[in-house]
């Protein structure tokens, strides 16, 4: 990866808002474009091409990172880490498979994202009182036997510790509970069977490149109609709105009489706006 690709996945801490905007101005691949770049890095290594494939798909990667955002953890960590998913993706896809690199991608994201989760918010969150805290640092040391508390043990560590049976009840639960990687771990014995949810997890009904397609495509229409109809003089702005945006919509008999021309002018009018409406969201 060059120099320039490194410092665009890199997410400065203080200014979110401009490295949102500048990935969003990268274009997004047809299919085609998508599939032709993945096969010169599949089979020719071409780096170029794998710079404009994670390019291309920083935007994914945010919309992503906003399904974290109950967390309380930074934003640009949160994206800096699906970038780390997205680069692992690209290098893997096999564009012979046929899929969508952003179908394939997702899991690799969000994959990174709960490691990332996992190892800065459980860890703190786990014990977030008083109590907790103590059982927290206690509770390994008091325990007599591999396994859950019975009643009886229950009770001997909530007196000695001075907390409710339900504290050491849940901070059990949170502590021995174990998570399971997506991928494998690097350090793996290639040569071993071993398992994980990267190689058998599937979706063949979901269809996330055209769900997220869709999504941007939708957003941006209607950005640039806003800035369009803006740009209308105010008669055929009010129009536009009258015919097209509310309730109950006017007719051109209506607006005929309120600007005392011909209903036909009124629908001249018309057309000629929703032509340059309809030309504002051409792409």
């Amino acid at each position: 990866m060059n120099k320039d690709t490194q410092t665009m996945m890199l997410v400065p801490q203080g200014s979110i808002e401009g490295y949102i905007r500048a990935a969003n101005e990268y274009p997004m691949l047809t299919a085609d474009e998508e599939k032709e770049l993945a096969e010169r890095l599949y089979y020719y290594e071409d780096i170029e091409a794998a710079k404009r494939l994670i390019l291309s798909h920083l935007r994914f990667v945010i919309h992503v990172v906003r399904g974290y955002s109950g967390y309380g953890l930074p934003q640009a960590d949160l994206i800096q880490e699906g970038n780390i998913g997205l680069m692992k993706a690209v290098k893997r896809f096999n564009p012979e498979v046929g899929v969508r690199l952003v179908s394939f991608a997702v899991h690799w994201i969000k994959a990174e994202i709960h490691e990332y989760v996992l190892r800065n918010w459980r860890i703190v969150k786990v014990a977030t009182t008083k109590s907790q805290r103590k059982l927290f640092f206690n509770l390994r040391k008091t325990k007599q036997r591999l396994g859950w508390f019975n009643e009886n043990e229950v009770d001997m560590v909530a007196n000695e510790l001075g907390v409710s049976k339900q504290d050491v009840i849940e901070m059990e639960s949170r502590m021995t509970g174990a998570d399971v990687g997506f991928d494998l771990s690097s350090d793996d014995n290639e040569d071993a069977v071993a398992y994980s949810p990267s190689l058998y997890l599937e979706d063949k009904n979901s269809n996330f490149a055209a769900e997220l397609e869709s999504e941007n495509y939708e957003t941006q229409a209607t950005d640039k109609v806003t800035v369009a109809l803006a740009q209308l003089d105010e008669r055929s702005q009010d129009i536009i709105k009258s015919r097209w945006l509310d309730e109950p919509k006017a007719t051109l008999q209506d607006l005929a009489a309120k600007y005392s021309i011909s209903a036909e002018r009124v629908r001249q009018l018309e057309t000629n706006a929703l032509k340059k409406l309809k030309s504002a969201v051409s792409f």
